[in-house]
């Protein structure tokens, strides 16, 4: 045995060990929650800076800049500064108002936002776990704004009664909508995204025809494409006082985030949905009718979109509502879903932050002359960063999963050449 050999198995025993932090930072650097985090990160940051290019101060100290260039600086930070503290304060609190009740309104405007944002997200998200893309949420919103408004307008009954009769028949309506697709999914092998696709069209096109016709959905006496207003025994009640917007839908998606918690995490149908979800053949092998849970995570996932339809036609849009009630919250419903990695709680903070972007936006383009385009640019970005993970690590010098660190490979060198 050489002296070198000898010496090996020695020194091997005494390479330093990760501690514990270390280890912890790589699994928090090398997870997935990071990247949602980064995405907007990023996405803020390629939207400051559209914001400095497009502002007309920037645009005149920037020719000069070679002569002034703080002029310049000054300018952007300015703008940029400028425009998110004017969503912060149309998003989450008024510092300029004269009572904190004043200064608080604009988070219940995020809030009442976000509800049908977070219910929808859930629905996405459910169905994303067990393998499903379910981009139907417009079609689902609409037949469930449909079968809520027709009880809220066509029926009498006392309240809460009332109300709950309209919540269940907009749920039950979404639910259906959704099923399906989970039923073709099932029995035919057909894929769910153009199933979902065509049953948009036919949603939209089924409500006109309601809107446009007298006895189904259409206001009596009126020639107008609009339901009548929804009737008092069957609208969500206001949470704060009527000098705010936000209603119990906002409890009602609460809830809907709780159920759908332990529904994925803790019953056996949630395992089968994330078994089937992971590994179909497994799943099948391991004797999970895969067919039977693609039905029933599209019912599911219709339910709760129906809750964000629900949410918008007897909280929101209590006067009434025309064709355009999903207000394109089944689609916005994906970005919510794959920012919130499909979990539960990501949803729920990743339809707050969208629902700020919404009241938030509108706020930068009254105060600071922000073109609401920049705000949707941002929302874009963060879709196209979560999309695209190893981008995300490479712009922050993250390592990539399953790859060496720079560090790990500089040792690795030394070792061979030694």
């Amino acid at each position: 045995m050489t002296a070198a050999q000898t010496l090996q198995p020695e020194t091997t025993a005494a390479a330093p060990k990760p501690s514990k932090w270390h280890e912890a930072w790589q699994r928090v650097v090398t997870g997935n929650a990071i990247i949602s985090v980064l995405a907007v990160v990023a996405a803020v940051v390629v939207g400051s800076i559209l914001i400095a290019i497009t502002d007309p101060d920037v645009q005149e100290a920037a020719s000069y800049f070679f002569a002034r260039p703080m002029d310049t600086i000054a300018a952007v930070w300015e703008s940029v500064a400028g425009a998110y503290a004017a969503m912060f304060r149309g998003a989450v609190y008024n510092f300029n108002a004269d009572s904190f009740a004043i200064g608080i309104r604009p988070l219940t405007e995020t809030l009442k936002f976000a509800t049908p944002l977070i219910a929808a997200g859930l629905g996405v998200g459910l169905a994303f776990r067990a393998g499903l893309f379910n981009i139907g949420g417009q079609g689902q919103m609409l037949m469930s704004a449909a079968a809520a408004g027709y009880v809220a307008t066509a029926m009498d009954m006392p309240f809460p009664l009332h109300m709950l009769a309209a919540i269940v028949a907009g749920v039950a309506a979404g639910a259906v909508w959704a099923g399906i697709a989970g039923f073709l999914k099932a029995r035919t092998g057909a894929h769910e995204v153009i199933v979902t696709i065509m049953l948009n069209h036919i949603a939209v096109y089924l409500l006109a025809w309601m809107l446009a016709t007298q006895g189904v959905l259409q206001q009596p006496g009126s020639s107008n494409p609009k339901t009548a207003p929804m009737a008092e025994t069957a609208v969500l009640p206001p949470l704060l006082g009527p000098s705010y917007k936000l209603h119990l839908g906002f409890i009602l998606a609460l809830i809907a985030v709780a159920v759908t918690w332990w529904l994925l995490e803790r019953s056996s149908l949630g395992y089968r949905f994330r078994a089937v979800g992971e590994n179909p053949a497994a799943a099948r092998t391991a004797g999970i009718s895969v067919g039977r849970m693609y039905f029933l995570v599209m019912l599911i996932a219709g339910g709760l979109v129906g809750l964000a339809g629900v949410s918008q036609v007897l909280g929101t849009e209590t006067g009434g509502f025309a064709g355009g009630i999903d207000a394109g919250i089944g689609f916005d419903a994906i970005t919510v879903a794959l920012l919130g990695r499909s979990r539960p709680l990501g949803i729920l903070w990743a339809g707050i932050l969208f629902g700020g972007f919404k009241t938030g936006g509108f706020t930068m383009q009254v105060s600071e002359g922000i073109p609401i385009e920049i705000v949707l640019v941002v929302q874009s970005l963060i879709v196209l960063f979560i999309a695209a993970p190893p981008l995300v690590r490479a712009m922050f010098g993250l390592p990539q999963p399953g790859k060496p660190t720079r560090k790990q490979r500089r040792i690795a060198k030394k070792e061979v050449a030694a």
